[in-house]
């Protein structure tokens, strides 16, 4: 199995952050319109994971500003602000245990089907892993990718969507790649990115 992530721990300590309490709020047609429809006789990805973890939007009191993404590990959610104490909720898979971060950061830069370079604490522990893995749809980083600022760390898409909800990864966070087809055209360069301790 090829996994997507660096083996890097944050170096930097970050203030304590506890995710805000939320509740499940109807859809709107806002985000109904802007959701990715499969196309005729396909199986949607995100139709196949369990409903907490399907994309919706949610009631998320924050002080934090439109455009922001918080990223909840203990739980596999990530949120995008949207404001009005309202947020996208995403089910996401996080880092497995030794191998988990938080902190603060920004979005640095964003790439459409990247290539993957295992990075070489990766390919000490794993030495089959190829050195360089082409973008397309056999890619573990998926369909897009949004890279975090002063880290190895990328918020992805997956060629599994089977690690949902799941403690899989070396540090990064991943969502289906219609999740992070949807995110990456919502995240702007530059956003705030906070991934809050387990």
């Amino acid at each position: 199995m090829l996994l997507s992530c660096t083996a890097t721990r944050a170096q930097e300590r970050f203030t304590f952050l506890r995710p805000p309490q939320t509740h499940i709020a109807p859809e709107d047609g806002a985000l109904a319109s802007r959701q990715m429809d499969s196309a005729p006789g396909e199986e949607s990805e995100n139709t196949q994971l369990p409903a907490r973890l399907q994309r919706q939007m949610v009631s998320f009191p924050s002080h934090e500003a439109p455009g922001t993404v918080i990223v909840d590990t203990a739980n596999t959610f990530l949120y995008y602000i949207v404001g009005n104490s309202r947020a996208i909720r995403y089910g996401i898979g996080v880092a497995r245990d030794g191998f988990t971060w938080s902190g603060v950061k920004s979005v640095a830069r964003k790439a459409e089907w990247p290539d993957w370079y295992p990075p070489a604490q990766m390919i000490i522990r794993q030495p089959y892993l190829p050195r360089m893995v082409a973008g397309g749809p056999g890619n573990p980083l998926g369909a897009r990718a949004i890279y975090i600022g002063g880290t190895e760390y990328r918020i992805h898409g997956t060629n599994d969507p089977t690690t949902i909800g799941k403690h899989v990864s070396s540090g990064c966070i991943r969502l289906t790649n219609e999740d992070v087809i949807d995110l990456y055209n919502r995240v702007t360069l530059g956003a705030k990115v906070i991934v809050l301790s387990m």
